[in-house]
């Protein structure tokens, strides 16, 4: 744990950065009160929960130990900014220089300050900004149909009542009646089956999972049989009931991934395990929680009892299903980046905190991975897109903080993993937010619109906003930081090397646009900004972009064109031969393919053939609920697919800066 002992002189502030990331590292010292008390109560509202804690404890600390969601995306490390939080009343802690940087006076007056650098010497009140759980995300996605054939298989039978004559044990009796099935029964069909023939004139259902005889249900249950298909994201989780009967949806949901104060990407949760013991099973809870969560919320939405859910299936990139089987993560995060194993057995559901959620003797399939980035949610895409039966050139990417690139020629399939950072989550953009309301998630700008730039009476605003939920903007969501680069790009306020041009340029290639240029903080950082609550706004209260949150951007645009033009090198191809382009995940359902054109993101082609692919991790794990024949179909693209690390190419750093620029 980051604390120092109660009265110490100093609290070393924990601003460390996580391994392997590239922002700098700044330690600072925070003054500690002289004979501060061994522990402080901290109240955190608008929950009204009041924790005791030990003193020198930071406040985000303090808040996730006792479940209190506080936002970050970094773990707590001192560089994201976002765990913004106000202390009201009591012991309010210094101001640091990362504060000075992140608010305003006004605000660091009012007791702003960020959680993770902020040390608790003293009893004190804390209201935290409610977390968005919920953000917007893509819940279904491109997928191909399949014969119905799951692996959850029920036998209606009506049995003769035993006699003197005929004494064959309650389960022989069942075996004996299911002709085309030879399961081995588990011990929960043991105990189920004498209750459920006596209580249903030895009318009963069999419900055999696999090979396996799980339960024997009183009367004919032939009609309900549901499974669970879950997208385990590193920032959302989507869960998918499947009516598995007829191969439709009966509900979906989905929500934050509740590991989030652990950090936004992978490196931050490995990196968390690596510093302490305790990280891990607090990482698995997390994980578990959320499962259960989602699994109640979509059988309580359809009306199932959760013992009427026989199977489930998870698609999640390697990290995350490490993290929910309680395995080692570190040899993923460090070179030469090796997993504990491509593919696992079937798993108990209670082993992934689902055995109260669904029925008690379900299982989970998990889709196999190709490599360290390259995990079980990409192999479920290839699955869903069909890329693996497609005689067409065809170009998949999963854009975020690691972006996963799956290449077909038609007769081969390569994929490799870019990582990009987390711009396209908002965690490192100074206005950045998660897709959430009040996110701007596109942008339009009008350049030759009539002056004033403010707008006369009647006259709209030349910068067009559409903002997530219609409300106020609050900040930038990934879509809209995109949307944002590529007008300024098009209107000629960006220019090529990503560099925000000077006042006399802008008014002389936009004129309208010009006031929007300022400079903030010192020694003046250049911004472009999209929306001020009045007129004479600062920009720095204001939601902008900063020529930083530009240079971000290149930089994960930079190692994604890296990553697919290298594949299309791999195989012999231009980026002209593509034929389509699927941008996966919820980011690529929102994504504008002009803008992604326009700033180098994909190859340059007519946004015809870039397609918007939607949940398709997703869609894979509904596939292998709804076709047995699917799964193995799953483990066979492990043979079927050419993994290339770019991590040891000589060339990728060359390579890498020839693709920052945006196209002219």
């Amino acid at each position: 744990m980051r604390q120092e002992q109660a009265g110490a002189a100093t609290a070393r502030g924990p601003v460390q950065r996580a391994a392997g990331a590239a922002a700098e590292v700044e330690e600072v010292d925070t003054p500690a009160a002289d004979g501060a008390p061994e522990r402080v109560d901290l109240t955190y509202t608008p929950s009204g929960t009041t924790v005791r804690v030990p003193s020198g404890v930071n406040l985000f600390e303090a808040a996730s130990w006792n479940g209190i969601a506080v936002d970050s995306t970094c773990g707590g490390h001192g560089t994201c900014r976002k765990c913004k939080v106000q202390v009201t009343e009591g012991d309010v802690p210094p101001v640091l220089p990362q504060d000075e940087r992140t608010f305003s006076t006004a605000q660091l007056e009012a007791g702003w300050r960020l959680g993770c650098l902020a040390t608790a010497w003293g009893s004190m009140t804390v209201d935290v900004p409610p977390l968005t759980t919920r953000p917007k995300a893509s819940t279904v996605g491109v997928g191909r149909q399949v014969i119905l054939r799951p692996s959850v298989q029920k036998r209606y039978v009506e049995l003769d009542e035993p006699t003197l004559a005929d004494q064959r044990p309650d389960l022989t009796r069942v075996l004996d009646a299911i002709e085309d099935l030879e399961p081995v029964p588990e011990l929960h069909a043991l105990r189920r089956v004498g209750p459920a023939l006596r209580s249903a004139d030895h009318k009963v259902t069999a419900v055999v999972a696999d090979d396996r005889l799980i339960d024997v249900e009183a009367g004919d249950t032939t009609a309900r049989s549901f499974g669970l298909a879950v997208d385990l994201g590193t920032t959302t989780v989507v869960a998918t009931l499947m009516d598995l009967t007829t191969g439709t949806p009966a509900a979906v949901a989905s929500m934050l991934n509740a590991q989030q104060p652990f950090g936004g990407d992978v490196i931050s949760r490995i990196s968390a395990t690596m510093l302490d013991p305790q990280a891990l099973p607090r990482l698995r809870a997390r994980a578990h929680e959320t499962l259960a969560e989602l699994a109640a919320e979509v059988c309580a939405e359809a009306g199932v009892e959760p013992d009427e859910v026989y199977d489930v299936a998870i698609a999640g990139n390697a990290t995350m299903v490490a993290l929910l089987l309680g395995q080692d993560p570190e040899p993923l995060g460090v070179a030469p980046f090796i997993l504990a194993a491509d593919r696992w057995p079937l798993v108990p559901a209670v082993e992934v905190g689902l055995g109260a959620a669904v029925h008690p003797a379900a299982r989970a399939f998990l889709h196999p991975a190709l490599g360290a980035y390259v995990g079980g949610d990409i192999v479920a895409g290839i699955q869903a897109s069909g890329m693996d039966r497609d005689s067409r050139v065809r170009l998949m990417i999963d854009i975020g903080t690691n972006c996963e690139i799956v290449l077909s020629d038609g007769s081969q399939l390569v994929a490799t993993a870019a990582p990009a950072g987390p711009a396209f989550e908002g965690a490192s953009i100074r206005c950045g937010m998660r897709a959430a309301d009040g996110a701007v998630e596109t942008v339009k700008l009008l350049a030759d619109w009539p002056e004033p730039a403010t707008g006369e009476e009647g006259l709209p605003d030349p910068v067009q906003l559409g903002v997530i939920g219609d409300v106020e903007p609050r900040g930038l969501c990934g879509s809209g930081l995109v949307d944002a680069v590529a007008e300024l790009s098009r209107v000629g306020l960006l220019d090529p090397s990503g560099r925000l041009v000077d006042e006399e340029t802008a008014r002389t290639v936009a004129p309208a646009l010009a006031d929007r240029l300022a400079s903030i903080g010192e020694p003046g950082e250049r911004v472009f900004v999209l929306y001020r609550e009045s007129p004479d706004a600062p920009a720095a209260e204001s939601v902008y972009l900063s020529q930083r949150d530009v240079r971000e951007l290149q930089f994960a645009k930079a190692a994604i064109s890296t990553g697919w033009t290298l594949l299309l090198e791999e195989v012999g191809l231009e980026p002209r031969e593509v034929q389509q382009v699927l941008l996966a995940g919820s980011f690529g359902s929102y994504l504008s393919p002009a803008a992604a054109v326009r700033i180098g993101l994909v190859p340059k082609l007519p946004t015809l053939r870039i397609v918007a692919a939607g949940n398709i991790a997703g869609e894979g794990a509904k596939m292998v609920l709804l076709s047995a024949t699917e799964r193995t179909g799953a483990e066979a693209l492990l043979e079927g697919v050419r993994y290339v690390e770019l991590s040891d190419r000589g060339d990728f750093n060359d390579r890498f800066v020839d693709q920052l620029s945006f196209p002219a």
